[in-house]
């Protein structure tokens, strides 16, 4: 996800790391029968039979060129080549080139400490001029954006413009809009992202358990015996306080992507800091859930014998990767693609060390549970006064029909942008990364919208042929298997044998009222309450006193007004 020029070591960990790798890409459909709406053609959803007019808006390459101008945050670690900038490079020309669409850049900004957010709500205030098309990843800053009155309804646009691929993407995942839907009218187009991303499963050493003549664990309760051995009867020696058996971190939250606990809450049926569906069919927070209290014990517990990191509470997902890379920790709870990034890297600083996938435990009962990805990790807003949005589904359009999933022999076989995100050697052998002369760059994200045109369950498709033993013969089959490591298609197998496990949460929506006033409190005395707990200083009993603390404080009708919007939504 992160380029460099040129791309050394610790960039295409970054690179890999950026979660699916943004060059990967999902399905081809090619421009005829897509759906999309041509020059002298009838729109796209359209009634049919209609007469085509002559002047229809809609057009494959616009003469004279239109414009759309945006604003960027630009991810500090993005780099250019070729003396290229975000408002003047590859991707800018190839749009005037090919769609007759010229990007006006208004400003950007290296978004740093939130700079991106604080510079728009700065334009917002003072009666700046507001972009065409702008791509929010921040939740809050796109609902103030909604409510500013200054972006348009969405709805009928992608109705009428997207393209069939692009529609049948939108509709994997019927809850995508929520969050973006007013009064039933859809406000913003959700960017898609790759399905079961920041799901999760244990990476477990598979040299120490081969060594131990130990399995993996299936439950909490096999999974105490092996850490116990990993601790005091660790094959490579360590002493029992050189170990981490299970390398978790929650200072930024309990429900996270790498080192995440959560998943111990769920062996008691639920996952904290986010909104589950109970059992009479309502929203319940899950952080108030009895099973919490019997996660915190577990976590107490384990904190006291030594399997968890002493500084836990203060270590954030970066950190928890840090013992396992350095061969101290022998578990470590993570997405699918940790194969790649950063786990490959164990085994340069531990000859033999090797990592397996292995699936969520359950408790006592039975149950397991891991938190769940959205299908979104951001919002797509249309200004009211924008002259051409047609033309923004011009290009959006042809990216999801021909870049989202190029087949073998594609013009995207290898990538969008040559000499970019790869290139060609003498023989005409693709080079990618560091064999790319001047380096590679991630030039994808110079595009209108973040990572361009993703499908959301493409990757996994992808991942599942070559865990079946198929030879990669796409493009993002190439990818996955020359970049995401080893165990990469094995975890994605694993991952989906536990699908009914992953709970996503169900409050999508913007804050609700008593949210913008009490939540921060709510959160703060939960964090403490869970920590002190965790770590002894309170007894589990106090867990009680925090829910109902939590419920007088504004919870219940917090709680009020999160079943009012789910029952809007719903269908």
């Amino acid at each position: 996800m992160k380029g460099g020029t040129p791309v050394s070591t610790k960039n295409r960990k970054r690179w890999i790391a950026g979660l699916a790798l943004a060059a990967a890409f999902a399905a081809v459909v090619g421009c005829s029968g897509s759906g999309k709406s041509g020059e002298g053609e009838t729109p796209a959803g359209a009634a049919g039979g209609e007469p085509a007019k002559a002047d229809n808006e809609y057009k494959e390459k616009y003469d004279p060129p239109v414009t759309i101008s945006t604003v960027w945050g630009v991810d500090p670690a993005l780099t250019f080549k070729n003396n290229e900038t975000i408002e003047n490079n590859v991707a800018t020309r190839w749009a005037l080139d090919k769609f007759g669409i010229e990007i006006k850049s208004l400003w950007s900004v290296t978004d740093t400490n939130g700079a991106f957010a604080t510079k728009l709500r700065l334009a917002m205030s003072s009666g700046q001029e507001m972009p065409d098309i702008v791509t929010i990843g921040d939740a809050l800053l796109a609902q103030d954006l909604i409510d500013s009155g200054i972006f348009q309804e969405v709805g009928p646009l992608f109705d009428k413009y997207a393209s069939e691929t692009w529609k049948q993407a939108m509709a994997l995942d019927e809850n995508v809009w929520n969050p973006y839907t007013r009064d039933g009218k859809r406000m913003g187009i959700p960017v898609l992202d790759y399905a079961y991303n920041h799901d999760y499963l244990l990476w477990i050493r598979q040299d120490w358990l081969d060594d131990l003549k130990l399995e993996a664990p299936k439950t909490i309760e096999e999974l105490e015996a092996v850490m116990e051995a990993f601790k005091t009867r660790n094959p490579d020696g360590l002493k029992p306080g050189e170990v981490i058996p299970l390398s978790i971190g929650f200072k930024s939250s309990l429900n996270t992507w790498m080192g995440d606990p959560s998943w111990i809450f769920g062996a008691y049926g639920t996952i904290p800091q986010q909104w589950n569906v109970g059992a009479d069919g309502k929203l319940e927070y899950g952080s108030i859930h009895p099973g919490v209290k019997q996660g915190l014990q577990k976590l107490n517990e384990w904190y006291d014998k030594g399997y968890i990191p002493k500084e836990a509470a203060l270590w954030d997902e970066n950190k928890t990767s840090e013992p396992a890379v350095a061969g101290k920790a022998g578990i470590i709870p993570g997405p699918y693609w940790m194969s790649g990034w950063p786990l490959l890297d164990t085994a340069k600083n531990v000859e033999g060390a090797v990592w397996k996938p292995y699936p969520i435990p359950s408790g006592p009962d039975g149950k397991a549970g891991r938190h769940g990805t959205h299908f979104t990790n951001g919002v797509i807003l249309i200004n009211k006064n924008m002259k051409h949005p047609e033309a923004f589904f011009t290009y959006q359009n042809y990216l999801f029909d021909n870049f989202a999933n190029p087949e073998k022999g594609s013009e995207y076989d290898l990538g969008l942008f040559k000499g970019y995100d790869y290139d060609l050697d003498e023989n005409g052998k693709p080079l990618h990364l560091d064999n790319i002369p001047g380096g590679y760059v991630n030039s994808i994200r110079y595009l209108l919208v973040r990572d361009g045109a993703r499908i959301p369950d493409a990757q996994m498709k992808a991942l599942l042929n070559l865990a079946e033993g198929k030879e990669p013969e796409t493009r993002l089959e190439k990818e996955v298997k020359n970049n995401y490591g080893p165990e990469t298609p094995a975890a994605a197998k694993v991952l989906l044998e536990q699908e009914d496990i992953s709970m996503k949460d169900m409050f999508t929506g913007p804050a609700t009222k008593t949210m913008k006033t009490k939540m921060d409190y709510l959160n703060k005395i939960e964090s403490q309450t869970f920590n002190e707990i965790i770590y002894g200083e309170q007894p589990p009993e106090a867990f009680d006193k925090f829910v109902e603390t939590w419920k007088a404080s504004g919870g219940e009708q917090i709680t009020n007004e999160v079943n009012e919007w789910y029952d809007s939504v719903k269908k």
